[in-house]
Parts: C-alpha cells; structure tokens; sequence
C-alpha cells in the first residue's frame, strides 16, 4: 500500500497506520481547534469606528481580509476536489478532513469579521479581482494547478505524479506556506502596536492551523517522492524552483502594494525579507537548495505558532494547553 494509487471508494480502513505523521499532525489540529466567535472583537470595533487608525492602516486590513478570503475557499476547493480524490491513505485522508474543516472555520472568520466591523462582504470577497497583485497571486497557484482538476486525472504516470506534485507545492508550499505569511506579519504586526487585537488574535489562531497544514503537505510531497523517486528528476526540481522564485516575486509585489507607507518602524522591504527567510525554510523542508540566505527581521512571528498557549476567553488571560504543549513550528 502506498499512499497514493490505492483504491479511492474503499472503507476508510484506519488501521493499522502506516504513516502515523499523518495520524500526529490530524491530533495537533484537533488540539488547536477554535472558532472565530470565542474571539472578542469590541475593541476592534472601537479603534475601526473612530480615529485610532490611520488610512494606511485600515487600508492594509481590507487588503488582507480581501486576499485571505478568497485564498482560503480556493485551497479548501483544492482539498476537497483534488487532494482527497487522489491521496487514497485512509489516516491521510482523515487529516485532510480536518483541514477541509479549518478552512471553513477560516472562511467563518473572515465573515465574522466583515459583520463585526461593519464592511461591505462583496468589496471584501471581491478584492481578488479589483487588486491587480492579489489577483496575480491568486491566478498563479489557480494556473499552477488546473489541470487535476479534470475529474478523470489519475496519479497514473510519472508525469501525472509530477502534475499532483505541483499542486500540492502550489497550495501547501505556496498559497499556505509562502503567499500567506506576508499577510500575517502586516496584520500581527498592528496586534503588536495594540491594534485589531481581535482580528489579530483571530489571523494567529489560523497561522497555527496553517503551520499544521504545511507540515501535513510537505510530509505527503516528501512521501510521494520517497515511494516514486523516478518523479525527483533534476529537471522537475529545477521546474519547481522556479515556480517558487515566481512566487516570491509575486508576494514581494503585494507587501510593497498593501504597505507602500510602512507602519510604524516596519516597512515593505522587511515584509519582503521576510518572504525570503521563510521561503528558505519551504524549500528546505521539500528537499530544494535554499535561495537567499536572508535574515529573519521578524523573530516575534515564531512565537504566534507556538501552540503551547490558548486564550481563556471569560478572564481573557493565556493558559496552557493540555495536549500541544510541546509544539514547534516553523
């Protein structure tokens, strides 16, 4: 048994296990689970209503909320039409299950959001096709993956693996791994100047949801190559990296669009290394030679995937997990 190419309409038979980081990586979700509504968004509301917020600043919360409204239904699609059909592992599909469940819980936060501060939902949801970079990021993982999307496509070639293998380093490498976290810098950063503390609460709750989703797809990537290592050609390899220099570019085209100002001491420039320093980290863990060597200018962001803490939402003081404790992620 493999952890493709297996029987897709079996019983979900899940013992025994086999790939038990599989079986790991479903218990940490389970052990972060939330949702959006245990999260007080009064004082967001507040500073949103009067003049605590500077253009720039509200400007870069709608651009965030517009990009990751749209990026998380996508990826979710993509679990949901093309991962599961085609990783036949019944423990790999039970953690696929889960995500497809966070991803709901992400799409409920950004509506949760939009009500409680008051926005339009449609200018929201509709940003991807109004900013040009927001778009392009989102064009680029939908064009880097369309053609399993076919409902006849089978894992059955070496390079029909190779095509599964670009979708899953187009959503877990690259939407989930890369895309997402100049994102979380700009809005965690405002968390740290004691602004939208909610919604920043809210985007650390799902960085820690998407730490486990990309350990969960580079582990499967890994896999994959490991059971078919006729795929891991120098040539395929050279193919997805350029498609993740591609990528920078495009992240790096979006922190320059959504903080053209800087906020604070903090400035586009450093939301670009930052896509560097993680990218790095991406292509080391799928077994890829690191581009640029960049400092990490964001220490801080480490400690918002560190699952060792949970809010007690009736004192609103940290407490600590009973089951994660010992988490760490990059």
């Amino acid at each position: 048994m493999t952890i493709i190419n297996n029987s897709k309409t079996d019983p979900n038979k899940i013992l025994p296990m086999k790939y038990l980081w599989a079986r790991e990586h479903y218990k940490n979700g389970v052990a972060n689970n939330w949702t959006p509504e245990e999260i007080s968004m009064q004082q967001d509301i507040e500073q949103w209503k009067s003049n605590s917020l500077t253009k720039d600043e509200k400007r870069l919360v709608l651009w965030n909320l517009g990009f990751f409204s749209t990026a998380e239904s996508l990826t979710a699609n993509n679990i949901v039409l093309a991962v599961y059909n085609n990783v036949t592992n019944p423990e790999s599909r039970q953690y696929l299950l889960r995500q497809a469940f966070e991803e709901a819980i992400h799409t409920d936060t950004f509506i949760y959001c939009c009500d409680s501060l008051g926005l339009n939902p449609e200018e929201i949801f509709n940003m991807y096709k109004g900013i040009p970079s927001i778009k392009a990021k989102d064009d680029f993982v939908i064009n880097l993956t369309e053609s399993i999307f076919d409902p006849n496509f089978k894992t059955d070639s070496t390079e029909k693996i190779q095509k599964f293998i670009h979708d899953l380093i187009g959503y877990y490498v690259i939407m989930e791994g890369i895309f997402f976290y100049a994102g979380f810098a700009m809005i965690l950063a405002l968390k740290r100047q004691n602004k939208m503390v909610g919604i920043g609460e809210q985007f650390e709750y799902i960085m820690r949801d998407e730490s486990i989703h990309l350990a969960f797809g580079c582990d499967l990537i890994n896999t994959i190559k490991t059971e078919n290592p006729e795929i891991w050609t120098k040539e395929f390899q050279d193919e997805l990296v350029g498609l993740i220099k591609k990528a920078v570019e495009l992240e790096k085209n979006y922190a320059f669009d959504a903080c053209p100002n800087g906020l604070l001491g903090i400035n586009a420039e450093q939301f670009a290394d930052y896509v560097e320093y993680i990218t790095d980290r991406r292509l080391e863990r799928i077994d890829l030679p690191k581009l640029f060597e960049t400092k990490n200018p964001f220490p801080w962001m480490s400690q918002s995937t560190d699952l060792t803490k949970e809010k007690n939402f009736f004192e609103t003081r940290v407490t600590e997990y009973q089951t994660a404790g010992s988490l760490k992620w990059d």
